[in-house]
């Protein structure tokens, strides 16, 4: 019997796991154990989304048993405190636990440098618990700040400064941009009052990105109101201040120190080379050099690949690539095979500025593109759910889908509230269209008719005063010439055709036919000139109307139009069946069709903010929150 302990359920240890559990599927002599502290597997690199409250909590937690369900992995709840390379043993406080191949992944921890107070007075960000305790820190200074008067308690309560402008980093403070806006919002703060910074001692934010990138990050942060401090000589965190040396301080109540990592408290007391703060060294198949049933994944890998400089990144995709391969390496040790050397091939990086802006400079090892705003976002959801298929399938991609695109509030999302369940009127969208174009096809189609020749009426019945034959005569043209349901309707009242009209209370037809006689009749039966006006006047609506419900603009105005109409036009004995389904999907689309892909989205919005400026609106609350 072949036993294989993987310890830590982190990005590294749960690749490495599945893929060994799939390797070894068949093998019954060969057991495999997953060790971590916790029960569940934290997506590390969506923490920001929970501190600023864009995400549920529950939304970066997966839990292990789950991911393993129906695997070979037996998950085990413990905190290994040593491990016992000559013995192959690892021990916790109460239980020890034998291997033949140990699969070290237990991540890393924040390091502060030696700097003085930093670890004591700064919140991290870390693992979940962190990410909780960050979003009740915020949500809390606001409400204390709400209460305050005093000037410069309330200024400090309501600075926050984020130390590290890396990935991290930078991420973090543009989730609290956007917290920021609806904290205000909730405990009446004028934005103008918060104060937010990133700091560091780099030169400038985000170094491992091209310039150009970098560029377009600080600008999406001054223009989200984040100050940045780079080149800062950070000398010593208080309670309640970062010190920059040279008597220099940047005073706040919230500091989250985002800085760097270092390995694990355990990885740093074992005896084991380490480079790098903390970061096991490995060879070319990822074995430690000291040990070679040990095998190293994620962040605790010092590994330099040939023809590089530097030793391979501390980030996930590390993880995703080398834990196939260690799982690799022991199958093949394990049934005498050749094992496989470490070439990864990074497909670059990517980082979110808030829920809709991003940079990303991704591609492959020898040609990266570089991508911001919408397509970043894309790319990086895409590739999140790449991975959340890869350790947890369909279940937490939809879980994923939900709190990042239709659960959201606020617009929180790269493609805004189109898909939030606020406003689910994207399904309506195709009926929109389609509603839209019937009244453009049928406007357009009868525009050169009413050009060419005004005073050819076909959208009014004839007159009961005009002589029958002729009326029947141009009904029948009418029909020739045109689909529409009311030249059908009048035609079959005039002419008698095989078409029926929906049909109207007497008493409505005395009401239509009293007005008809006094504003479209002449005596001897022709049309007045206000019945050239009015056709004018129905064709471009039913072009303004068409163009309006295809592009979102004023949809429910144009949608009680289309009621409206339909109504107008039945009550004059001049609609089909077909104007059944006019007025039915017009009364569908009246609620809020035109908020989801539509120029209602943008538009609407900007009217309410202006509508509310009106002093006399302001006065007697003639308004919508």
């Amino acid at each position: 019997m072949k036993k294989i302990v993987v310890l830590g359920g982190g990005y590294g240890g749960v690749v490495t796991s599945k893929h060994l559990a799939k390797l070894f599927k068949k093998d019954k002599d060969v057991e495999i154990q997953l060790i971590d502290r916790n029960p569940y597997h934290t997506l590390l690199t969506e923490l920001h989304e929970v501190a600023a409250n864009r995400a549920p909590e529950d939304s970066v937690k997966i839990e292990l048993k789950k991911i393993f369900a129906g695997q070979k992995v037996d998950v085990v709840l413990d905190s290994i405190d040593a491990i016992d390379f000559n013995a192959k043993e690892l021990r916790s406080e109460q239980t020890t636990y034998k291997y033949d191949y140990l699969v070290i992944g237990t991540g890393c921890k924040p390091t502060f440098f030696g700097i003085p107070g930093a670890e004591e007075h700064a919140l991290t960000l870390w693992s979940y618990e962190d990410a909780v305790r960050l979003k009740e820190q915020v949500r809390n200074k606001f409400s204390e700040a709400a209460k305050v008067r005093n000037a410069a308690k309330r200024r400090k309560m309501l600075s926050f400064v984020v130390v590290g402008a890396g990935f991290t980093g930078v991420e973090l403070v543009g989730e609290l941009a956007e917290f920021r806006d609806e904290l205000c919002k909730e405990f009446f703060i004028d934005p103008s009052e918060v104060r937010l910074v990133v700091a560091d001692m780099a030169p400038k934010i985000l170094p491992i990105l091209p310039d150009k990138l970098i560029e377009k990050a600080a600008k999406r942060l001054h223009k989200m109101n984040v100050e940045i401090i780079t080149s800062a000589k950070i000398t010593g965190v208080t309670p309640t201040s970062v010190q920059l040396g040279e008597g220099k301080e940047l005073e706040a109540d919230t500091i989250v120190w985002t800085a760097g990592v270092e390995g694990s408290e355990l990885v740093g007391k074992l005896d084991v080379k380490q480079e790098g703060r903390k970061r096991i060294v490995t060879n070319d198949k990822l074995q430690s050099i000291d040990h070679e049933n040990v095998y190293i994944v994620g962040d605790n890998i010092f590994f330099i690949p040939e023809g590089e400089t530097r030793p391979v990144p501390q980030m996930v995709e590390n993880a995703e690539q080398a834990g196939p391969l260690i799982a690799h390496n022991i199958y093949a040790d394990v049934h005498g095979k050749p094992k496989k050397s470490y070439k990864p091939g990074f497909h670059g990086t990517m980082v979110c500025i808030g829920s809709r802006y991003g940079v990303a400079n991704v591609g492959l090892p020898n040609k990266m593109f570089m991508l911001s705003g919408f397509m970043a976002m894309f790319s990086k959801h895409l590739i999140n759910m790449y991975y959340l298929f890869t350790v947890a399938g369909f279940a937490k991609v939809w879980t994923y889908m939900m709190h990042e695109f239709f659960h959201v509030n606020n617009r929180r999302s790269f493609v805004g509230g189109h898909f939030a369940k606020r406003s689910p009127n994207f399904w309506l969208l195709p009926l929109r269209v389609f509603v839209g174009w019937k009244w453009l096809e049928e406007g357009i189609d009868k525009l050169p008719k009413v050009w060419k020749d005004p005073s050819n009426i076909f959208l009014i019945p004839a007159s009961p005063h005009a002589d029958v034959v002729s009326a029947a005569s141009e009904a029948a043209g009418a029909v020739t010439e045109t689909v529409d349901a009311q030249t059908a309707a009048s035609a079959v009242e005039s002419a008698s055709t095989a078409v029926t009209a929906l049909p109207v209370p007497g008493f409505i037809k005395s009401i239509v036919g009293w007005f008809m006689d006094v504003f479209f009749y002449t005596s001897d039966g022709g049309y007045t000139a206000l019945a050239t006006v009015f056709q004018f006047f129905m064709v471009f609506a039913e072009i303004a109307l068409g163009v309006m419900i295809i592009v979102g603009l004023f949809t429910a105005i144009a949608s009680a139009a289309t009621v409206a109409l339909g109504v107008m036009i039945w009550s004059s004995s001049m609609a089909s069946t077909e104007m059944l389904w006019y007025m039915t999907a017009g009364v569908a689309l009246i609620g809020g069709s035109g908020s989801a892909f539509g120029l209602d989205y943008y538009v609407l919005p900007w009217l309410k903010k202006q509508w509310k400026r009106i002093p006399l609106v302001r006065r007697w609350y003639l308004y919508t929150e």
